[in-house]
């Protein structure tokens, strides 16, 4: 039978991974060539996949209270229109219908009386397959995949890879139609041309430059001529700092980046303390501008509080005076009025009562489980429904008002009480209301202030305002009558007086008579004296503990009581033996009195419900604690002063050195074993090998766990002390660098001065030499100058006198041993002026090594005079072509006298 796949299942991660990618490249229109790329699933699978699940804009998130209101609200006006609530709610319909469901469950669970905090109760059982695939989570792919899903995942792969497709085609059909195109119309003018018919040859414009006929950013020169001393441009001097290492590299990607971010923290400071305007934007809350505080004029003048403050202070003076007499009396007759009366507290908002959306589901569940309207009947009755709106009613908590509830607006009633409060004024004596103006209106409706009436004095009558003369004269008259009928109903005075003296009767009156009170001690020098007073008692109370107290030694955790002898044991002992066991009873008990007064907290120790220090009080019940005398300690410390005296006498100790002492400690302390397996110490020589072994690990384990707090408390004091000093340590770094660069250039530096000072020290024993050398070969220059010029003018005399002695022969013949003769001459001074021209060459050979040397040294008094020799040795230079422009001048001269002399003999032979 062959096999039968059913697409579907529960979505892989890789299943997923390829619908994103391929979604990304096909888009979401077509499905059926998404869903090839996956063998298991069906393009209506994939769509409702991506719709339900991957999209970007599903919202994920739990359900908040706010979504749950609205969508049972939407729920109850839109039955069944899950497509339609979704956009509303912001979520998918499989999630709207899902949580709906979801909040059914759980108001019938409610109402059921189960727990509504259980499980999900339509979570799927072991077993089940899943209806609704597409909006779980994906499932993680295994490490060993399928063949299956190995070949679709290339296959996807190689798909999704593949860029050859119908757009790379169309390029490439496009592309070969342009090549058919030019082919035909090159045939085209090849036929033409065979023809007969030339087609001029059409310039392509070209939009850009070509540069194979034109030369870009071409200047033509100007025509003529023209100053060109703007084209020399001064070589500017070699900046040798610019070469370092540093700025030949350039500036670091993590400086840049350094150096941006501050920049982008700066900003960021600018913009909050500057950008008002983008803050006020930011500002949901409309901008009001705030108007100036305008309170009405005080109704009570200065000096009327001055005076009621004045008033109630002498009631309070009349009643301390009447309370000092001892007669009770009259207290009946004074009201305490110092106690103001207190406003009641403001109660918190209150609780909600119902769970609206529990509520809610419950009404909905009782419409989905409506019987047929055929029966008749009541309709199905809803708690607080409501059909008002698209979206619930929201409630909102309001905090009570307690301003309308306040006993000052009650109005009194014929018994007296909650009167509204008046007051007389200073300046009339009329009674006015709290809170309006004397010989004004009443107000109705504003509230009135409380008034001290505790013994009914202010009847309801006279609460009204007196306006006229003669209703105050009314007003007065019925005080006094209704004074006089009280006063009347008074009892008669029995005029019996009884007079007391006290038995120690102080003096009152200070010593100096004046009468004046004592000074009241300042606050913080009673506490000052206080704590003194404490601080001496702590101390005496600490100066009669044990030594182990006072010094905060260490103490034990568990007191061995195994020192002390078992009562059966006391009999039969020395006195010296019966005095130690006293000594040893009196130290547990000391023990004992220490764990209870300052017990000692064992971290280590697990907590438990048993008090820690109850064994310690049982047996101090047994065995009380005496407190002992200040007097007592000082007589046994003096008994053990001399004691020890006798005993360091009688043994001939000396004076310890600390050294010895810390030998004998450490002796002893190594003779102790801590064995963890009794949990006890001994002596090292009565363990085995195997405690020794315990011991030593037990140790090893507690210095390691101490060493690993000490670290992480290390870790965590360093990490604090990083963020406290990082900046610092930044700068330090930053200067660290800055000296090291400094330092470097400092010693470049060095090393420059030093190698050019060794130059200059150099230079300075080489320049007289050179000087020297250089004068002598002036010298030599210019001795063989003047030789030259000397045979030269001998020369010229010489030639002067030959040519003048040619020119007096006539005939042709001597002219012509002239012309020869003139021409040995001419060679002769040819070849003196090519000896002349070679040793020109070496002397400015000679000149231009000279000039270097004087050019590296630098300027000196010598050189104005190597000058003048320089212009000395030119000037027979400039001097030798003028005398050979002179000789060809008198040679030219001399021929065409010759020629003319050769014209006459001509003429005359004729």
């Amino acid at each position: 039978m062959p096999r039968i796949m059913i697409k579907g299942g529960v979505w892989r991660n890789t299943e997923d991974e390829i619908l994103k990618a391929a979604v990304m490249k096909y888009g979401k229109n077509q499905w059926s060539r998404i869903a090839s790329l996956l063998h298991r699933k069906s393009a209506k699978q994939c769509k409702a996949r991506w719709y339900e699940w991957l999209d970007p804009s599903i919202k994920k998130t739990e359900w908040s209270r706010e979504e749950d209101e609205k969508l049972l609200h939407l729920a109850k006006l839109m039955p069944t229109q899950w497509r339609t609530i979704a956009p509303i709610i912001g979520r998918t319909a499989a999630q709207c219908l899902e949580r709906y469901e979801y909040l059914l469950d759980q108001a019938q669970r409610k109402e059921d009386g189960e727990d509504g905090g259980m499980d999900d109760p339509r979570k799927l059982k072991p077993g089940e397959i899943d209806p609704n695939p597409e909006t779980k989570p994906a499932r993680p792919d295994p490490k060993d995949m399928d063949e299956d899903e190995l070949e679709m995942l290339s296959e996807a792969r190689a798909r999704l890879a593949n860029t050859q497709g119908k757009k790379a085609k169309r390029k490439a059909r496009e592309k070969q139609l342009e090549e058919a195109r030019r082919l035909a119309a090159l045939q085209k003018r090849r036929e033409l041309r065979a023809a007969g018919i030339g087609l001029g040859n059409r310039k392509r414009k070209l939009k850009g430059i070509d540069y194979n006929s034109e030369i870009p950013f071409e200047k033509e020169p100007q025509a003529g001529f023209y100053d060109t001393t703007d084209e020399f441009v001064v070589p500017i001097a070699a900046d040798f700092s610019s070469l370092r290492q540093q700025n030949l590299d350039g500036e670091l990607r993590t400086e840049k980046e350094a150096r941006e971010r501050k920049k982008d923290k700066e900003k960021l400071k600018q913009k909050k303390e500057n950008d008002i305007p983008l803050a006020m934007l930011q500002n949901q809350e409309p901008a009001k501008k705030r108007s100036k505080l305008v309170l009405p004029e005080p109704q009570i003048s200065d000096q009327e509080l001055q005076q009621v403050v004045k008033l109630g202070r002498a009631s309070e003076i009349a009643k301390e005076v009447a309370s000092e007499s001892g007669v009770e009396t009259t207290d009946a007759l004074l009201a305490d009025y110092s106690i103001t009366p207190q406003v009641q507290a403001t109660p918190r908002t209150p609780a909600p009562v119902t769970d609206r959306i529990l509520q809610e589901a419950q009404n909905m569940m009782a419409l989905t489980h409506v019987d047929t309207p055929l029966k008749g009947g009541v309709n199905t009755p809803l708690v607080q429904s409501d059909f008002s709106g698209a979206l619930p009613q929201s409630q909102v908590a309001a905090t009570p008002n307690t301003v309308l509830a306040t006993p000052f607006r009650s109005v009194r009633g014929p018994d007296g009480a909650a009167t509204p409060g008046g007051f007389l004024t200073p300046a009339s004596g009329a009674m006015v209301p709290v809170g309006a103006t004397p010989g004004g209106a009443t107000h109705t409706g504003a509230t009135p202030n409380f008034v001290r009436d505790k013994l009914n004095i202010n009847a309801e009558e006279t609460m009204s305002v007196v306006e006229t003369p003669a209703a105050y004269k009314n007003y007065q008259k019925q005080l006094k009558s209704s004074l006089k009928e009280g006063l009347s109903l008074l009892p008669a005075p029995r005029n019996d007086y009884e007079i007391v003296v006290p038995d120690n009767e102080t003096d009152e009156t200070a010593d100096d008579g004046s009468g004046a009170e004592p000074m009241v001690a300042d606050q913080a020098d009673v506490d000052a004296q206080r704590k003194k007073a404490k601080r001496a008692q702590e101390a005496k109370e600490l100066a009669l503990r044990s030594q182990v107290i006072q010094r905060e030694l260490p103490r034990p955790l568990d007191i061995n009581m195994t020192v002390l002898r078992p009562p059966n044991e006391m009999q039969g002992l020395t006195e010296l033996q019966r005095a130690e066991e006293l000594v040893k009873q009196e130290m547990v008990k000391m023990l004992n009195y220490d764990a209870v007064r300052n017990p000692v907290v064992n971290p280590q120790a697990p907590p438990t419900k048993k008090n820690p220090l109850s064994a310690h009080l049982s047996y101090l019940e047994q065995h009380p604690y005496e407190d002992i005398e200040e007097s007592d300690l000082d007589q046994a410390k003096e008994l053990l002063r001399e004691e020890m005296g006798v005993v360091k006498t009688g043994m001939a100790h000396g004076d310890l050195s600390l050294e010895s002492y810390t030998q004998v400690w450490t002796e002893c302390l190594s003779q102790v074993l801590y064995l963890p397996s009794q949990n006890r110490y001994t002596r090292a020589n009565l363990a085995s090998k195997k405690d020794r072994i315990e011991s030593a690990e037990k140790r090893l384990e507690i210095n390691r766990k101490h060493m690993a707090k000490e670290a992480k408390r290390c870790g965590k004091i360093e990490k604090k002390l990083k963020i406290l000093t990082g900046g610092y340590q930044a700068r330090a770094q930053a200067l660290i660098k800055q000296y090291q660069e400094t330092n470097e250039q400092i010693e470049q530096n060095n090393l420059a001065l030093s190698t050019f000072k060794f130059l200059a020290a150099q230079e300075d024993l080489a320049i007289p030499k050179r000087m020297e050398s250089l004068t002598e070969d002036v010298m030599r220059q210019t001795e063989r100058e003047k030789t030259l010029q000397k045979r030269y003018a001998a020369l010229t005399e010489e030639f002067r006198d030959l040519f003048r002695e040619e020119s007096r022969q006539p005939q042709p013949v001597e002219t012509s041993r002239q012309n020869g003769r003139g021409v040995d001459v001419q060679e002769r001074l040819q070849e003196e002026q090519e000896s002349e021209s070679e040793e020109e060459e070496e002397e400015q050979q000679v000149e231009a090594v000279g000039e270097e040397a004087v050019a590296e040294d630098d300027e000196g008094p010598g050189d104005s005079e190597d000058k003048d020799v320089q212009e000395e040795d030119q000037q027979p230079e400039q001097n030798e072509p003028a005398v050979a422009e002179e000789a060809d001048a008198m040679d030219c001269q001399e021929d065409g006298d010759g020629q003319q002399e050769q014209e006459d003999e001509s003429q005359q032979a004729e």
